[in-house]
Parts: C-alpha cells; sequence; structure tokens
C-alpha cells in the first residue's frame, strides 16, 4: 500500500460512512476511522486492491455496491455473544413465558421463537436446549427457532455449530453432555452442537434496515438483545417497529440491559427488566 493511501481521505471516509448507516444502521464518527481502515484491509487483500482510495473506486462503481456490499457489512459489524448470555431471559422464558404462550393456543401449533441477530449462533442454540429441555417435561410441547443476522459470515458460523471449549463454559454440565459432542481430535479443543439440535433451528440472513423482512408468521417471542445499541435512537426505534409489526399479540420482546425502549411509540409494555410485551389488541 502506498504511503499516500495508508489511510482513507476524508472524503472516502464520509462516503462509506454514509453507506453503512444506509444500508445497515450503524453510524461511524470520526473516532472509528483507524477501525474501519483496519477491517476493510481484509477486503484490500481479498480483493488484491491496494489501497483504500481503488476498493472506494471498485465499491461506489458500477457492479462493486452489488457485489461487495455484503462482504463490506460483514467486516464491519461486530459480533459479540455468549451461550446463557442474560440468564434470567431465560428462567423467565421457562417459568413464565411458555406456559404462557402455550396456554393461550391451547398448544395446537409450535411456537416461534425469533433470535434476531443471533451472531454465531450461542443464542439460537441456548435458547433450543432450553426449549428442548422444556419439552421433555410437557409432552406436546412443540417448537420453531428462526435466528437471522445481517453477516454472513457469522451465520456459516453458527450453522456449523463448532465452538471452542472456553465457548461453552457457561454451559451447564448436564447440557454438555447431552448437546454438545467432542471433536475427533480430541486436542483440538472444540466441541459441536448435536445435529439433532442443529435441526431445530433455521438460520437466515435478514438486514434490520430493510422495509419488507419477509416472514409470513409472527414470532411469539423475539430476543434482539445487545443489537440496537449500534444505532442512533431514530433507526432504533423504526427498528423495533418493524420488530413488533412480527411479534403476536401478547407475545414477548426481550432485549439487552444496556438498551431501553422509554419515550419510543410502541406496543410494548415493560415486564421486567430488559423484558417488554406486546399489547394484546396490537397489530
Amino acid at each position: 500500500m502506498s504511503a499516500h493511501d495508508e489511510s482513507i481521505s476524508t472524503r472516502d471516509y464520509t462516503r462509506l460512512c454514509n453507506l453503512i448507516y444506509d444500508k445497515a444502521g450503524i453510524r461511524l464518527g470520526t473516532e472509528k476511522k483507524t477501525m474501519l481502515e483496519v477491517r476493510i484491509k481484509r477486503r484490500l487483500k481479498a480483493l488484491e486492491l491496494s489501497s483504500y482510495g481503488q476498493y472506494c473506486d471498485y465499491l461506489f462503481g458500477h457492479q462493486g455496491l452489488k457485489e461487495e456490499l455484503v462482504s463490506l457489512i460483514d467486516v464491519v459489524t461486530t459480533n459479540k455473544t455468549d451461550f446463557f448470555r442474560e440468564p434470567k431471559h431465560f428462567n423467565f422464558l421457562v417459568e413464565t413465558a411458555l406456559p404462557e404462550l402455550t396456554a393461550r393456543d391451547g398448544g395446537g401449533r409450535p411456537l416461534l421463537i425469533w433470535s434476531a441477530g443471533c451472531s454465531s449462533g450461542e443464542e439460537p442454540y441456548t435458547l433450543a436446549m432450553v426449549l428442548s429441555e422444556y419439552g421433555q417435561t410437557h409432552p406436546g410441547f412443540r417448537f420453531r427457532i428462526l435466528a437471522t443476522d445481517i453477516s454472513t459470515n457469522v451465520l456459516a458460523k453458527a450453522e456449523m455449530g463448532v465452538y471452542s471449549s472456553d465457548v461453552v463454559d457457561p454451559v451447564p454440565p448436564a447440557l454438555k453432555r447431552k448437546y454438545l459432542m467432542g471433536s475427533r481430535d480430541p486436542g483440538s479443543g472444540k466441541v459441536r452442537v448435536v445435529p439433532e439440535l442443529r435441526r431445530l433451528i433455521e438460520f437466515r440472513r435478514l438486514n434490520f434496515m430493510d422495509a419488507d423482512y419477509r416472514l409470513t408468521e409472527k414470532a411469539d417471542a423475539i430476543f434482539c438483545r445487545n443489537v440496537i445499541i449500534y444505532f442512533d435512537r431514530a433507526t432504533q426505534e423504526k427498528v423495533l417497529q418493524r420488530l413488533s409489526k412480527h411479534l403476536a399479540p401478547r407475545g414477548y420482546m426481550f432485549v439487552g440491559h444496556a438498551e431501553t425502549l422509554h419515550d419510543m411509540d410502541l406496543p410494548l409494555t415493560p415486564v421486567a427488566p430488559a423484558l417488554y410485551r406486546k399489547a394484546d389488541d396490537a397489530t
């Protein structure tokens, strides 16, 4: 990379920030310039380009946005999650939400639980474990899990269901023995989610900025935790309004403990920390 192209020009950085905000809802300030440069370097290598200027010429060219936008968003997005993160949410799901939701419909259909912003899969696999265990003691209980993310990279990792042993530390020992299997190479330190659990989850790419999420069924509970913190307030409200439209009446919305829905125009009522319920008569 030549000396004059060792950083992104002010003009190109502004163009990139505007594009990322428009397409992914993520606002980058001037303090994020070095971070963006480091991450875009991966794309320079992959595309065999020698400068940030060449990259921007390609990206904003005739075919660039069509061919490169998904990869740009992949390197920009931050993906941090854990198994059994914020465990009180899963306790509430089992002790309160599932009995109410199944009683509401008389157990006549599978519940749909949506992990919105699923990252590398720890949350939906946690849900699959919890829901499977619930089903062991509640005959006839059925469920489906939809897991979505904007990043194709993390979705590919999630579908594989392979994790290092330290990543699965939060999983209770009994559930580890039941739902995780060791690698054929004992020295690898890797485990994989069992096929029976992987089959319970549908992974799908979804961009919260899209006007149409193309979901044909409303979810009974949505886990969208530690996702909207990357958006500005206006975008947060817009995204949550769209998510709420895909939540069934009296369904539950789980958000991160650092996120607040205060003063937003939403059909949601707080019921516990970082937990909301949709009004019975809301559409």
